[in-house]
This record gives C-alpha cells, sequence and structure tokens, in this order.
C-alpha cells in the first residue's frame, strides 16, 4: 500500500473510532493500520467491535473525502506513521487501565505550522473555568504570558474563560500554543472564538482526535481532557468550582502521572473552590508564580 492509501487508512480508522476506542486499536495492533481499515470496510474484524464504529468506517471514498477536505483547511493528519507523532508522551496510555477512554487516539487531525512532537517538548496546560472571575483572568494572563516567554507552548482548549485568556496570553508573548478540540477542526467552537482559533492556526496547532464535520457533545469534552493533559509536561488549574471539567483534567493529570498545579484564590470565592479543593486533598500543588511552576516541572521527570 502506497502513502496516500495508508494515510486514508489511517482517516477511515480515526471515523470508525471517533475518539477514544480500545477496540479500533486493538485491531490496528492485531492486524496492522492497513489490514484493519480493510477489515472494519469488510465488515469482518477479529475483535469485539461496536456497530456503530463499522458504521462510520464502511468507506474509504469518505476517508478519501476527509483527506480532501483537510488539505483544502490547509491541515494534516499526524499519524503514529509520522515523525511529530508525540510516540513518547502518548506512552502514558500503555498503563493497565481497561476503561474506555484511557486510550491514545488513533490519530491527531491538525492546523497549523508546528511540529507536534517539537511543540510538545515543552508544554504546559492551563486549564480552568469558563465562569471566570477579573481576578483569574489576571492571573491566568500573567501566568500564560510569563511561562511563554520562558518557552513553554501553551496547551488549553479554546473554550470561554481561562482557556482563552491562556491562548491569548501566549498569543500575545509570540509563544506557542495548542487548543485541542472537542469537536472537528473544521468547526469553531465556541462559535464566537473563529478568529482566536485562526490566530492558533496561524502559528501554532489547532487539534482534535475527532473527523471533520464532528460536532461537539458533553462527552466528548470530558474525554477531550486526557489528550490536553497528555500533550503536557504538567497542568496549571487557575480557577474551578468543585464540578466541572477542570476537576476532570486534573484527574486525569493523576492517572497520567503528570504534574498538578493550583492558583489559590479569594476564600469567598466560589470560582477558586475547586484549587482549594485539588490543595487541600493532594491533588494539586499550590503555586503562585510562572516561576514555581517553571521550577517544579524542571525538577519533573516529564521534561
Amino acid at each position: 500500500m502506497n502513502a496516500d492509501m495508508r494515510c486514508r487508512a489511517w482517516a477511515l480508522l480515526s471515523r470508525a473510532a471517533c475518539g477514544p476506542c480500545r477496540p479500533v486499536q486493538e485491531l490496528i495492533a492485531k492486524l496492522g493500520v492497513e489490514e484493519a481499515a480493510a477489515a472494519v470496510v469488510a465488515g469482518d474484524v477479529p475483535v469485539a467491535v461496536d456497530r456503530q464504529v463499522l458504521e462510520r468506517g464502511s468507506s474509504f471514498e469518505v476517508a478519501a473525502r476527509d483527506l480532501d477536505d483537510l488539505y483544502r483547511l490547509g491541515g494534516r493528519l499526524i499519524t503514529p506513521d509520522d515523525d511529530e507523532w508525540p510516540a513518547d508522551r502518548l506512552l502514558a496510555f500503555n498503563a493497565a487501565y481497561t476503561d474506555r477512554e484511557f486510550v491514545a487516539p488513533v490519530a491527531l487531525w491538525a492546523r497549523g505550522p508546528c511540529s507536534l512532537r517539537t511543540a510538545t517538548d515543552r508544554a504546559v496546560a492551563v486549564i480552568g473555568t469558563r465562569a471566570s472571575t477579573e481576578y483569574g483572568d489576571r492571573a491566568a494572563q500573567q501566568i500564560t504570558g510569563e511561562l511563554a516567554v520562558l518557552n513553554w507552548a501553551i496547551v488549553s482548549g479554546a473554550a470561554f474563560g481561562i482557556d482563552s485568556i491562556a491562548h491569548r496570553a501566549a498569543l500575545a508573548g509570540d509563544g506557542l500554543t495548542i487548543a485541542v478540540l472537542a469537536c472537528g477542526i473544521d468547526r469553531s467552537y465556541p462559535a464566537s472564538h473563529r478568529q482566536l482559533l485562526a490566530q492558533i492556526a496561524e502559528s501554532g496547532l489547532v487539534l482534535s482526535e475527532y473527523p471533520l464535520g464532528t460536532a461537539p457533545i458533553r462527552y466528548q469534552f470530558i474525554v477531550r481532557n486526557r489528550l490536553t493533559v497528555a500533550l503536557s509536561n504538567g497542568v496549571v488549574a487557575v480557577e474551578s468550582g468543585l464540578r466541572g471539567g477542570t476537576i476532570n483534567t486534573i484527574g486525569w493529570a493523576k492517572r497520567l502521572r503528570r504534574p498538578a498545579f493550583a492558583v489559590p484564590g479569594p476564600i469567598t470565592s466560589a470560582a477558586s473552590a475547586g484549587c482549594h479543593h485539588m490543595i487541600r486533598a493532594g491533588l494539586a500543588q499550590l503555586v503562585t508564580s510562572p516561576y514555581d511552576i517553571h521550577c517544579a516541572l524542571h525538577e519533573s521527570k516529564y521534561i
């Protein structure tokens, strides 16, 4: 199979998986990517695979159209065949967990000029609540801006609140930033961040494990968090409630053995209650400056 056909096989399997999918990964490990794709198209697979997986991966023609559309966007499909595949970062998924979310992506759909492997050599995830306060915005801007000056790439999810502040602060400091989406990279979510995502794609990376056209749904945001963590040396929570995506992401940091940090806030602020809980419970280390994070990560084995 030539390189174009092999890329088409990866695209087909990525669409079939449509997110974390252990059976598709097992199929690739058992048969290899070309034979796995052919088996999915034929509907004759040697592992237990959900019918929806077979339906999504039923056509090489659809995979070819996906790639054509991707190239028209100026994007590319990053696969384990590529030099820029962040293999070292994704080794954490080899741990002995068996739940369906604890698995590496089949492939990554990307827009942006940077090598993913190079960009994630020194990367920090900066996350937090969508309903950020003025205090949280200032803290995120200061921490992210100075980390960018220290040559850390900033990884976040392009959501409202802390995510968008982190991306913008990195861009303002001529730093590198990576947006990990919970939908296809041809979609702007939220819609008002279309320009922000375009700016990120000009100098950094916009990534997703979901094929083009995939709409955002709640479950995808939860499992997207594992990639935000996996692609980073460590995770910084700036503001967080007691429930929600930030708490979930810090949970992924523990499972993927990444250092986690939390910025304290006013004791009267509900927006910081989650950060205080993480610190109190030993889930995250208290930090008050970018230098704290920089030094802690340099002492970590993940740099």
